[in-house]
């Protein structure tokens, strides 16, 4: 006799079904509020992934892709998603001066006042657990007061003329600094409709907008008479007579001229190539360095004649079980030129101290020495790993046709150890190529290259080139353009691992 499995109430098609509903809703609200703030692309990723994924995990048919379907959401989030946004705002004017809307662009301008009409000198004084505020005339000596108030957020108080100022004692220069930014929300309006509002520590000032706008979106600077119009090319208002822009800017699409920026303005191009050499230069020369080091060492631990070898493993695999930013730092003290330990060394043994961080080669010399000391250990590791799977036979077939260690590493072990390690090597080129803690760590790009129109170092790779032009830019942060160039170190990567690989496939098939 079958046994009829009974359905506990959560497990039923009407709770799945609401629990469905309710996260359909939450969905739609969170979308709609997005697209109200202006994010929209933050909406449609949104919208993409919750339906995909209410529809797999609602449709029986879709069984299977539940399993799926989290490891595509989080690769569609966390790099697909910031891929897009990169190469989007490549093809912007994004920078620290063009970073809003024209919408708000045009609003901060509209709000902006300038002083204009009487100053009147101002006092708070104590009414309970509130204030009162006094205005006074200098040039007719006429007194104004307010009814008690609190401060929070905007408000017009209204103004009354005063025989005299009220008893007791004026609020101190320091109660007003503390409650500064609730006294600049406050505005005062006089017996006469005039309003005024707090200009200084002291006084209370008349205020006009500088600047209005026309009805053809023309904006005019109430104090000079100049006319600005909105410029989409370079997302500035522009004076129409002279070119003056208005600050702050506002985003617009530029298409391909960040990109043609790169390869036609001689101060980034020029050190563009000359840090994208050097940058596949740094990653090849790394990971030949760490491949050779880890290897000669894993052969040398695990020698049968060598004793201790257990020390000796703990003792090299150390410097991949410190944290490697620490690492850095300790290198950095090192290397100092005037009271680093290994300038003190040098000295002593050879009368040199190189300038490790103001001379272009002896500090990327630097760099390569620090990174592959980084390096290593992994690839010994894996060296180890893999020495164990090579059969103990060749050895002794080798040694047999009297074959000594040498012709035993470069006949047997390289050749067996360089096939499974090639995706590896692949693998670390790719993060060698991005190293932005090494760099920003232990030299920040420096020495620096001159007659630049960005900042750039010699021991920049593209990586903290591209973070410099974003963070560091003399003449503003150029975030469209290091978009740009994180797009084409983006590319260069995926070229070279396919070259690569295609090359260690022909090699090895």
């Amino acid at each position: 006799m079958d046994v009829i499995k009974k359905k506990h109430w959560w497990q039923s098609d009407a709770m799945k079904w609401s629990v469905m509903a309710l996260l359909g809703l939450l969905v739609c609200y969170l979308v709609a509020l997005m697209y109200a703030q202006g994010e929209y692309l933050f909406a449609i990723m949104t919208l993409i992934l919750s339906s995909v994924g209410l529809y797999i995990f609602a449709n029986r048919k879709a069984y299977a892709w539940r399993y799926v379907y989290p490891g595509i959401a989080g690769m569609g989030l966390f790099v697909l998603f910031p891929l897009i946004c990169t190469i989007a705002i490549a093809f912007t004017n994004y920078s620290s001066t063009n970073q809003l809307t024209f919408e708000r662009a045009q609003q901060v301008l509209l709000d902006r006042s300038y002083q204009a009409g009487k100053s009147f000198n101002f006092g708070l004084y104590p009414a309970g657990h509130e204030w009162r505020l006094a205005l006074t005339d200098g040039d007719s000596g006429k007194n104004f007061l307010s009814a008690p108030f609190a401060f929070g957020g905007e408000q017009k108080i209204t103004l009354q003329e005063a025989d005299s100022l009220p008893a007791g004692e004026r609020a101190t220069l320091r109660i007003i600094t503390q409650n500064r930014q609730a006294l600049n929300l406050l505005t005062a309006v006089l017996p006469d409709g005039s309003k005024v509002v707090m200009s200084s520590l002291r006084q209370f000032s008349g205020t006009r907008p500088l600047y209005t706008q026309a009805a053809d979106g023309l904006l005019t600077n109430n104090q000079t008479g100049a006319k600005y119009r909105p410029n989409d090319d370079i997302g500035y208002y522009q004076a129409l007579e002279g070119g003056e822009k208005l600050s702050p800017g506002y985003t617009v699409t530029i298409g391909w001229k960040n990109f043609m920026r790169v390869f036609t303005d001689e101060g980034i191009q020029k050190p563009f190539i000359a840090i994208f050499a050097w940058t596949v230069v740094f990653s090849l020369l790394t990971v030949l360095l760490t491949v050779a080091v880890g290897m000669v060492l894993a052969c040398v631990v695990q020698w049968e004649a060598l004793k201790g070898k257990a020390i000796y493993r703990v003792l090299l695999i150390l410097p991949y079980a410190v944290p490697s930013f620490i690492s850095i730092l300790i290198f950095k003290g090192l290397f100092n030129q005037s009271f680093g330990e290994i300038n003190m060394m040098l000295s002593a043994l050879f009368g040199i101290k190189p300038a490790w961080f103001s001379d272009p080669t002896t500090a990327r010399s630097m760099i390569v020495i620090v990174n592959t000391w980084l390096g290593y250990p992994y690839m010994m590791i894996l060296c180890m790993g893999l020495l164990k799977a090579i059969p103990d036979d060749l050895y002794e077939a080798s040694a047999m046709d009297g074959a000594g260690p040498f012709q035993n590493f470069f006949k047997i072990t390289l050749p067996l150890l360089i096939k499974p390690l090639t995706p590896l090597m692949i693998a670390s080129f790719a993060f060698n190529f991005n190293n932005f803690v090494l760099i920003q760590l232990l030299t920040n790009g420096g020495p620096d290259r001159l007659g630049t129109t960005t900042p750039a170092g010699y021991t920049d790779l593209l990586v903290s080139y591209t973070w410099r032009i974003a963070f560091e830019g003399g003449g503003g942060q150029d975030f469209g353009l290091a978009a740009a160039i994180a797009t084409l170190i983006f590319l260069l990567v995926g070229a070279l691992a396919i070259v690569n690989l295609k090359a260690t496939r022909m090699k090895f098939d």
